[in-house]
């Protein structure tokens, strides 16, 4: 990586860490910057706003998580809705060990940008509901695979999908508010249980 591609790779992780942390609007560039051990000259060369800023940690956090829990997690080598028990058991590890290393539960990354910012920053909502849409995608293709081998009735897999990243948001909120990532673990497993079916006419 040259040095370029390292000191933007520094700011990118210095604000996910920081926005993940606490708030987008609690951190300032400021503190981004010395955090990432740079100059706001620095910052502006790469990132106009602080705006394109997030949306570079949104990517970055996308990666992240497909690469640590989506992916891993949702690998064929598993009956599908197998899959969907292994995905809550890798995001109550990868919550609880983010837990232990901050003091405090932080959630959902992509749910806390949700809420406090889709509804003032429109291009925002439209990265975050990418990114949801993929899990949901994701989970479809599971539910679709379960289908056809019959181990679950027919079902209307992309209303399922949906029902269960929502369910799923949930919990991590409700985990983030109690800062316990026990219940995750606890409550995750119904999730293989949402059944969303075709409506009639």
């Amino acid at each position: 990586m040259n040095h370029e591609c390292d000191t933007r790779q520094r700011i990118v992780d210095g604000a996910r860490d920081l926005i993940h942390g606490r708030s987008y609007h609690d951190v300032g560039v400021a503190e981004i910057c010395a955090r990432a051990g740079v100059r706001k000259g620095s910052f502006y060369h790469f990132f106009p706003s602080k705006q394109e800023l997030s949306l570079a940690v949104i990517d970055e956090m996308r990666v992240g998580i497909a690469a640590g829990v989506l992916s891993p997690a949702l690998a064929p080598d598993l009956a599908p809705m197998q899959r969907l028990d292994r995905f809550v058991d890798k995001l109550y590890d990868f919550q609880r060990l983010a837990a232990s290393a901050s003091g405090h539960l932080s959630g959902c990354p992509f749910g806390n940008l949700a809420l406090e910012l889709a509804t003032s920053d429109e291009v925002i909502r439209q990265r975050l509901q990418s990114v949801f849409a993929d899990i949901e995608s994701r989970f479809a293709s599971v539910l679709e695979e379960a289908v056809a081998a019959g181990d679950i009735d027919e079902i209307d897999t992309a209303a399922t999908a949906r029902a269960m990243l929502a369910y799923i948001e949930g919990i991590l909120l409700m985990a983030k508010t109690a800062n316990d990532p026990e219940l995750i673990r606890q409550l995750g497993h119904a999730l293989t249980g949402i059944r969303i079916h075709p409506r009639d006419g």
